[in-house]
C-alpha cells in the first residue's frame, strides 16, 4: 500500500506530534508499505525532497508565517499530485490544509484517516481568535470529508467538543511510544554530566518549553517540595530556546529559573536522542506533566517514564490522566493548582508506586501495534468504498 501522510511540521522539528508521526510512518514502512511524508519546508535550508529511514519526505516551500501556521501557495498543486499517486491518505490535525486534502481523498475514493492530536487553543487576542476560527472551520470540514478519525483515548474523545461532533467516525487507537534500553555506562555518564553532586530526588519535565506545558506551575510548586527535600533538583529535557511563538513565555520564567540554576537546583539538558532519553529516565525519580489545556491530550513522555519504572504526576486533563489511571504509577493533579501539584509530588516521592506495571505498556503502545491498527482501519474503509481488500 502506498500511504501519503501529511502534517505541517515534521522532523527535524521536535514535538509530541512530529515524534508520533515519525514513529507511525516508520512502523508502517516496516510492515511493507511505501510511505511519503508531505510537509512544510519550515526552515529554508531543509531539502525539498529526501529519503530517510525508509521514508520519502517531500517539503513544500513556505512563503509566509501566520502565528504558528505557514502559508504555502504551491501546496494544493503538489498535494493533488501526491494523492493521485497513493492508495491511502493519513492526515494529522490540527492542520490548516487538511480540509482540501480530505475532500480530495473522498472525491478520488482514497481511504482517508485523520489522527486528531489535540484541540486548538491559542493565546487571547483578536488576531489569534481570527486565526483559531479559520483553523477550526478547516478542521471541521476535514472531519466532515474524511472517512475515519483516530483518537488516542476514549477519555479525550468523549470530552473534546470537536470530536463529539463526529463520534460515529472516531476509532480509538493508542499512540506509538517506544524507547530503547539504556546501558549502565550511559546512565552513569549522564548523571556525571548533569548531577555530579548526586542530588536527590531528581524531578523532571520532558517537553518543549511552551505556555500550555505549565512550567510556571512547577516553579510555583517547588518551594514546598524543596522544604521537604532540600537536596532536590529539576531536570528539564527538551527544547527551551527559540521555541516558535514562545519567546515571551520563556522570558517571563527566566528570572526564577536562573535563580534556581545559580543554586544548582535546575538543569536544562536540551533536546536528547532516544538513547539519551532512556538514560534520562533511569536517572530521575519523578516525571511531572503539569499541562494546562487541551492542546495536551496524552503526554507520550508519561508512558516512556513508566516503561522505565518511574512514576508520574500529571494534570487532570482528558487523555493526559489516562496513563496514570491505567497503571496506578503516580497521581493525577488538578489543572492549574500549584499547591495541589506540590502535595501530589511529595506524596509520590514519599511512597513510590509499584513499577512492574510499566513493562505491560511496551506491547500496548508499540509502534508496530499502532501501525497494524491503522492498517486495519484503512482496509475497512477500502472494503466499504470498493468492496475489495486493500493490497
Amino acid at each position: 500500500m502506498r500511504i501519503l501522510t501529511v502534517l505541517t511540521y515534521y522532523r527535524p522539528h521536535t514535538s509530541g506530534l512530529t515524534i508520533y508521526a515519525e514513529r507511525l510512518a516508520k512502523a508502517l514502512a516496516a510492515r511493507g508499505h511505501q510511505l511519503t511524508v508531505l510537509t512544510s519546508q519550515f526552515e529554508p535550508d531543509l531539502p525539498l525532497e529526501e529519503e530517510a529511514d525508509g521514508l520519502r519526505i517531500r517539503r513544500v516551500p513556505v512563503s509566509l508565517r501566520v502565528s504558528k501556521g505557514v502559508i504555502m501557495p504551491s501546496f494544493g498543486r503538489i498535494a493533488s499530485q501526491e494523492i493521485r499517486q497513493h492508495d491511502a491518505l493519513l492526515l494529522h490535525l490540527p492542520q490548516f490544509d487538511a480540509a482540501g486534502l480530505a475532500l480530495r481523498g473522498r472525491l478520488w475514493k482514497k481511504p482517508t484517516v485523520i489522527i486528531y492530536h489535540s484541540d486548538l487553543t491559542l493565546p487571547p487576542g483578536l488576531f489569534n481568535w481570527l486565526v483559531g476560527s479559520v483553523v477550526q472551520l478547516m478542521n471541521s470540514l476535514a472531519a466532515l470529508f474524511t472517512h475515519k478519525i483516530s483518537s488516542y483515548t476514549q477519555d479525550f474523545a468523549s470530552h473534546s467538543p470537536f470530536l463529539r461532533r463526529f463520534v460515529r467516525k472516531v476509532h480509538i487507537i493508542p499512540p506509538a511510544v517506544e524507547l530503547p534500553q539504556a546501558g549502565a555506562a550511559q546512565v552513569k555518564a549522564l548523571a556525571a554530566e548533569h548531577n555530579p553532586a548526586g542530588k536527590r530526588p531528581v524531578i523532571a519535565m520532558a517537553t518543549r518549553l511552551a505556555a500550555e506545558k505549565g512550567v510556571e506551575l512547577l516553579l510555583d510548586a517547588l518551594p514546598a517540595v524543596f522544604a521537604k527535600h532540600p537536596n532536590a533538583m529539576v531536570w528539564f529535557a527538551g527544547q527551551y530556546q527559540d521555541v516558535l511563538g514562545e519567546e515571551a513565555y520563556l522570558q517571563s520564567l527566566l528570572p526564577r529559573i536562573q535563580q534556581l540554576q545559580t543554586e544548582g537546583r535546575w538543569k536544562f539538558l536540551g533536546t536528547l536522542s532516544l538513547q539519551e532519553m532512556a538514560a534520562f529516565y533511569a536517572n530521575i525519580d519523578l516525571l511531572v506533566v503539569p499541562s494546562t489545556n487541551s492542546t495536551e491530550t496524552f503526554g507520550f513522555v508519561q508512558v516512556e517514564a513508566m516503561m522505565n519504572g518511574k512514576p508520574v504526576v500529571a494534570s487532570d486533563l482528558p487523555g493526559v490522566r489516562q496513563p496514570v489511571r491505567l497503571t496506578g504509577m503516580g497521581r493525577v493533579s488538578p489543572v492549574g493548582d500549584a499547591a495541589a501539584l506540590a502535595e501530589n509530588m511529595l506524596a509520590v516521592l514519599a511512597a513510590p508506586p509499584d513499577a512492574r506495571q510499566g513493562a505491560q505498556l511496551r506491547a500496548e503502545f508499540s509502534p508496530a501495534t499502532c501501525a497494524e491498527r491503522h492498517e486495519a482501519l484503512f482496509g475497512e474503509i477500502h472494503r466499504q468504498l470498493h468492496g475489495t481488500d486493500l493490497r
